[in-house]
């Protein structure tokens, strides 16, 4: 045997070796396998080394190995009918390709090695018999039985039975199918030839002779690397009359590719998967006021839809989708629709990723007892938070400073669950079933529905929240990098910026699953940052799940008793000021238009709009609540019932600050750039200005165009000291009155615990809950504001004599200007003489620019242009005039 040849037979094996591993791994079926077997080795070798190959699964898999077994048998047990069979179908086919390379239906002459090289790089012929006379015949390419030096073209993976994407596979593949019927069979012959190389998952498929072995690519041992290949056009092999039962892959908040645990176990089945999304808007609410799915949520949910059907039809399947079916006045139930669909498909197992809202998981165990009733495995896999909230305990660590990220995180180090494991890269094709259940379109599930005028118009509100994000799973890991590689490093000191990119902005990803916290967790710990900040997010997030399956009632009933009785204003005016960004305050006007024209706003910038709904205008957290959930794209039930009700004076944990609307503004926006941008009315006010425009005299109002009233709102409030004061009364009252929810030793707030943490303090099983519940209530101290406790001493106090005020000034750095604090290291004096010289200067600068007047010549001390130098070097500092020669 020549040493080419030699050297061919060996590249066949080891390919066939690899492949072998993906069907271990769940990712390639037995018959598909073996039709890849076939195509790579010929007949003849086939027949005489596939045992030998698949010797090893003896021991392996057992089950596995004698399934390949009786395949090859079955192969190489075929009749001369079958042989018969099969020429007069190829001769038919090239009776066919003659007629395509008549001048009419080919472009160009068809060249003498033409046919050679399409027969040769034939790939798969299925033909399938409804008598069950024989399974689906894979056949190898003609010419391989007498020419084993020839080139082999790359293989590709054909479903016959998808042809609504057909034209769109015509672009990689040619598909020729030839169907033959008679009075008892009825045949169809489905012939590929690759027209391009394919590559998947960093893993080439070559054929002998298509690459040297120095030009082969490499296998990427980069995760970002390896998820690019999902991006290529990959089509699922079908399944055979005799595939098992199909697998429901049930799709809800995980609809991406990536580390999706739900979809990889699917494969693991070994049977054909039908992905399939319903919705049932009744049951995403539960009980209560949640606004579990509010506007914005919808919109983005659609479009997020959108995105991943055509990321699951690049790797050959597709997003059936379903809307919960009722019967008569009953609302739409998932149960009764996937009860509909086993029936239909015939499946025996229903797969989906867990979701942790009470009433969801609530729903989810309905559907789980009744289907495992009815004889259908059903599971539910964790993923959506790094750590299962139902598995939080507080053994060993007790129940003092909860509410607290630090003491849910030292829970979750004393208790710790299972390993967080590694992020599972995406599939590159999905076995389909020979039949797919009917589903209703996208548009039908009535998501982004947008309203229309009395004139038949559509009013398209979301116009600016498409061009302000990317829907794709893509979009998330683009997203991801691009923070990974520059606001990261930012993060940890300026994350409160709004006038500059220093946040993820992943939050909306990470809500619908199109990034999963695992995977957001390895990349940020493999980033040459890694800001502890940045991480403790995600603990944040998974406390908020702890905390709303800990009190259900979360997103609409105050935590701390005595706070339901505050009395909160009731000025709907008030309420659609600030809705609607109209104020009077630039800051929060602000915030609020960015966030009803893209869905979003930074953490910084909703704690400022919280702070002054609640403190200054006396709302109560719930509105604030509602309208996020409505407007936010990420709009996340847990999270923001959590940090609502912490804003809201009412959770189990206190903000330990209120955000001043004119002084936050030093932190967040000291130059004005992020009020320009979305109060551009107000653009032509000078920085120290822009945030407090009713300090501006009339001439500067006057030049900038500024008319309160007219192109900008009047202040609906105007002392904001004084309101401060009475909302610290208005606690201090409530909490006198309800002394007993008051810790008289420590001056904290009680709250009544719920059962299971209960339990878990006395040490009693879960069955032991009936008890504690049946018993007299438990109260715990929880973390309260210092500034609340001194008020209780004397209520009618104002908040200006309160020593512990959580009014937060605004800062512009936490470091001081590297000047003074140079100077203070050296000499005091000096530092203070130069921090009353730049005041003055500051307070000059400010009325010259108030009256329109020119500003004064630099000083004498700074760098200046000489006169008379005209080179490169006129810039000489201390303000000598020189001329260089």
């Amino acid at each position: 045997m020549p040493p080419s040849t030699a050297a061919g037979a060996e590249d066949r094996k080891a390919l066939v070796r690899k492949m072998l591993r993906e069907v271990l791994e769940g990712r390639e079926d037995p018959e598909g396998f073996f039709a890849m077997c076939v195509s790579a080795l010929g007949h003849q070798e086939t027949r005489s080394q596939f045992l030998s190959l698949i010797q090893p699964l003896s021991t392996a898999s057992s089950s596995l190995h004698s399934t390949l077994t009786s395949i090859y048998k079955e192969y190489f047990s075929k009749t001369e009918d079958d042989e018969l069979e099969l020429a007069l179908a190829l001769s038919l086919l090239e009776m066919k390709e003659q007629q395509l390379s008549t001048p009419g239906h080919q472009s160009r002459p068809q060249q003498p090695g033409d046919r050679l090289k399409q027969r040769s790089s034939l790939q798969l012929i299925s033909v399938s018999q409804p008598q069950g006379s024989r399974h689906t015949q894979l056949v190898d390419a003609v010419g391989q039985r007498e020419n084993t030096n020839s080139q082999t073209e790359p293989w590709v993976k054909v479903n016959p039975t998808q042809t609504t994407r057909e034209t769109e596979l015509q672009k990689n593949t040619q598909v020729y199918k030839y169907n033959k019927e008679a009075p008892e069979t009825s045949q169809t012959v489905c012939v590929s030839f690759s027209k391009q190389e394919m590559v998947e998952e960093g893993d080439q498929v070559m054929g002998e002779g298509d690459l040297n072995k120095s030009d082969k690519p490499k296998r990427s041992k980069n995760r970002r690397q390896r998820r690019k290949g999902t991006g290529q056009q990959v089509v699922g092999l079908p399944c055979s009359p005799s595939a098992p039962p199909p697998v429901l892959l049930w799709f809800r908040r995980d609809l991406r590719l990536c580390d999706n645990p739900a979809l990889n176990g699917s494969l693991e089945v070994g049977a054909p998967v039908i992905p399939v999304f319903i919705w049932s808007p009744e049951e995403e609410e539960g009980p209560g006021i949640t606004v579990a799915m509010g506007g914005a949520c919808k919109y983005w949910l659609h479009q997020a839809l959108s995105c991943f059907c055509s990321s699951l039809e690049r790797i050959g399947s597709h997003l059936v989708f379903l809307r919960a079916s009722g019967e008569g006045k009953e609302v739409g139930s998932s149960l009764r629709t996937l009860k509909q669909l086993v029936k239909e498909t015939g499946a025996r197992t229903v797969l989906a990723n867990a979701l942790y809202e009470p009433w969801l998981k609530e729903r989810d165990n309905v559907v789980v007892s009744a289907l495992q009733k009815d004889g259908v495995e059903c599971r539910m896999v964790h993923s959506y938070c790094l750590r299962d909230p139902y598995s939080i305990s507080t053994d060993g660590v007790g129940l003092r400073g909860i509410g607290s990220v630090s003491h849910f995180m030292s829970c979750c180090k004393q208790n710790p669950g299972p390993a967080l494991g590694v992020p599972l890269d995406p599939p590159v094709s999905l076995p389909t079933p020979g039949h797919w259940p009917q589903g209703v379109s996208l548009d039908t599930l009535g998501l982004a529905r947008m309203p229309r005028r009395k004139d038949g118009t559509t009013i398209d509100w979301a116009a600016n929240i498409r061009k302000a994000w990317d829907f794709s799973e893509e979009g998330a890991h683009a997203q991801l990098e691009a923070f990974l590689q520059d606001g990261v490093y930012r993060y940890e000191k300026e994350s409160g910026r709004a006038d500059a990119p220093n946040t993820s902005c992943l939050s909306p990803y990470l809500h619908f699953g199109q990034l999963s916290p695992r995977w957001l967790l390895w990349d940020a710990k493999g980033a040459r940052c890694r800001p502890p900040k940045f991480q403790r997010k995600l603990a944040w997030r998974d406390l908020a799940y702890w905390q709303l399956i800990l009190f259900p009632d979360l997103p609409w009933e105050s935590l701390r008793p005595p706070y339901k009785a505050l009395r909160w204003s009731s000025d709907r005016g008030h309420l659609k000021a600030w809705q609607r960004g109209q104020t009077g305050y630039p800051l929060v006007d602000a915030a609020m238009r960015q966030l009803w024209l893209t869905g979003w706003m930074n953490n910084y910038m909703r704690h400022v709009v919280a702070s002054f709904l609640i403190a200054y205008l006396y709302l109560p957290w719930q509105e604030g609540y509602r309208w996020f959930q409505d407007t936010l794209v990420d709009a996340d039930v847990a999270i923001d019932a959590m940090m609502w009700q912490n804003g809201g004076m009412c959770g189990l944990d206190h903000w330990n600050f209120v955000m001043h609307p004119v002084d936050a503004a030093m932190t967040c926006d000291p130059y004005g750039s992020y009020v320009r941008k979305w109060c551009p009315e107000l653009a032509d006010l000078p920085d120290e200005l822009i945030h407090k425009p009713w300090k501006c005299p009339a001439s500067m109002l006057r030049r900038a165009g500024v008319v309160f009233g007219q192109t900008y709102p009047e202040r609906i409030i105007t002392d904001l000291e004084e309101r401060r004061s009475r909302s610290l009364q208005d606690v201090a009252l409530v909490r006198k009155e309800f002394g007993q929810y008051v810790d008289k030793r420590s001056g904290c707030d009680l709250v009544p615990l719920p059962p299971r943490l209960v339990s878990e303090a006395l040490g009693l099983s879960q069955r032991d809950e009936g008890v504690v519940t049946a018993g007299k209530q438990f109260l715990l101290p929880v973390i309260t504001r210092m500034e609340f406790k001194h008020q209780l001493e004397d209520p009618d106090a104002d908040a200006a004599s309160n020593p512990y005020s959580a009014v937060l000034k605004g800062y512009v750095s936490r470091k001081r200007d590297e000047t003074i604090a140079f100077l203070n290291e050296r000499d005091f004096t000096a530092s203070v003489m130069y921090e009353g010289t730049q005041r003055k200067e500051r307070l000059e600068s400010d009325y010259r620019r108030m009256e329109g007047l020119p500003q004064p010549p630099a000083p004498r001390g700074r760098a200046r242009r000489t006169p008379t130098a005209k080179d490169r070097f006129s810039i000489v500092p201390g303000g000598a005039v020189t001329s260089l020669k």
